[in-house]
């Protein structure tokens, strides 16, 4: 159990071996993409008193968790590449949907900034 918990992270050097290190790992990262995500990622934007859009946001130039960040920033950054990192069948299979309804999101977001829809 105490493996679980140790392996659940990005940052951690620890790679999930157990199904249940697996499942606890796909778990959440799944909690950060898809309509939750999207909430999550305007949440902690809001906290840090970031804009609330910027899709011309300089990934390179810009740091988390300051006013310059965005959830648009977060979702370039990191959350686009969450679903290439589940390690269970059934993570890759919902992550593939909520990835597709986030992506499609800021896209709208961004055409609609742009006075396009």
């Amino acid at each position: 159990m105490i493996h679980c918990v140790e392996s659940h992270r990005f940052r951690g050097s620890k790679i999930p071996q157990s199904m249940e290190a697996k499942v606890l790992f796909d778990s959440d990262k799944l909690d950060s993409i898809g309509a939750v995500g999207i909430g999550r990622a305007f949440l902690i934007a809001g906290e840090v008193g970031a804009k609330l859009h910027d899709k011309n946001v300089d990934i390179e130039k810009t740091k988390p968790y300051t006013e310059d960040d965005t959830a648009y920033r977060e979702f370039n950054v990191k959350l686009r590449h969450i679903k290439d990192r589940m390690l269970t069948r059934e993570g890759n299979r919902i992550a593939e949907k909520r990835h597709r309804f986030i992506a499609d999101f800021f896209d709208r977001l961004n055409k609609e900034v742009d006075g396009i829809l």
